[in-house]
């Protein structure tokens, strides 16, 4: 299955079963590759892609959002500098979404960008993050505050791969599809009230939402600010617990809880996520989650847009004082 994506610089997303252990049908062996990957993902998986390409280079980072740091950012550098990496080279990212975002930035920022591709390797990043173009670190406890647009040569997703996830993180990454039918997809949504979830089904229809929003607004000046919606309370939480207790999906999650208003949406969605055992409230202080608030990079001095959901598969933007965001907390 094909996707096309069209933007600054086009490229194709492939879904497709088994994926992973043909990719030299769909990347050029002969460039010299570097493969940035962490120890949370499966060796079997960094095996099966590393033997495909001779001349590869396997990078393996600390798990966790520690890995978007400046000194994980210089080794990377360093490192394909001392590998006499060129600008005709490439990086591919093998991992969640954590690792999409590191080596998307590094393949932005080493001599003024090379080729990356994305392998994501998790349901957040399948779903959401691999797509989009959105590359970038975290700084001072504030997440994503230093990064670029920087758009993938391919994105590929295997299916298999997540038969190996954990539970809790395979729903964490759901609910960026769930987020994604409510504010776009009706249809999606309901998905998730079905007897089985159709995980492949749910992937697809997240991407169409993901890809239709990105080619009307690539970098954020409109429509595509409809996809934070349960983000910026979410960003909150997840600088509050340290980027460490809650995992993003959860915290989009509480997110999106508290900036709802609509009591049938919201009775909805805390039964879906009460199956996917996530929690829907947090014992998190209003007063220190409200200091994060100030920091997100989406706001404009003392002024901040939400994304509010009144009715399921349709956003709205509002622009409000930063300070009515305690009334949501």
């Amino acid at each position: 299955m094909k996707i096309h994506v069209t933007c600054s610089k086009d490229y194709d997303i492939y879904l497709e079963k088994g994926l992973l252990e043909q990719l030299h049908d769909y990347i050029d062996c002969q460039r010299k590759i570097f493969i940035i990957s962490d120890d949370n993902v499966p060796e079997c998986y960094q095996q099966t892609v590393s033997k495909q390409f001779p001349n590869s280079y396997l990078h393996i980072v600390k798990h966790g959002e520690g890995a978007k740091s400046f000194a994980v950012l210089e080794d990377c550098l360093t490192q394909m500098l001392r590998r006499n990496f060129s600008r005709k080279d490439l990086v591919i990212a093998l991992g969640g979404g954590v690792i999409g975002d590191l080596a998307g930035f590094v393949a932005a920022s080493y001599m003024r960008g090379i080729d990356f591709i994305n392998i994501p390797t998790t349901t957040l990043s399948q779903i959401d993050s691999s797509i989009g173009g959105k590359v970038a670190i975290n700084l001072d406890g504030i997440k994503n505050c230093v990064g670029a647009f920087y758009q993938p040569e391919m994105v590929l997703i295997d299916p298999l791969v997540l038969n190996t996830l954990p539970k809790r993180h395979f729903y964490n990454g759901l609910v960026e599809a769930i987020k994604a039918g409510l504010i776009q997809d009706k249809e999606l949504f309901e998905l998730f009230e079905q007897e089985e979830l159709d995980i492949e089904q749910i992937i697809y229809r997240s991407l169409l939402v993901k890809k239709y929003v990105v080619e009307q607004d690539e970098t954020e000046q409109g429509l595509r600010k409809i996809l934070n919606f349960g983000h910026t309370i979410g960003h909150a939480y997840e600088s509050y617990y340290h980027l460490r207790d809650y995992y993003h999906g959860e915290c989009v999650a509480l997110g999106m809880m508290a900036i709802l208003k609509n009591p049938e949406i919201k009775e909805r969605l805390s039964k879906i996520l009460e199956r996917l055992q996530i929690e829907t409230t947090c014992d998190a202080e209003k007063d220190k989650v409200f200091t994060y608030l100030g920091k997100d990079k989406k706001a404009d001095h003392d002024r901040i847009t939400i994304v509010k959901v009144e009715q399921i598969g349709h956003a709205e933007l509002e622009d409000i004082p930063i300070t009515d965001l305690r009334t949501y907390l």
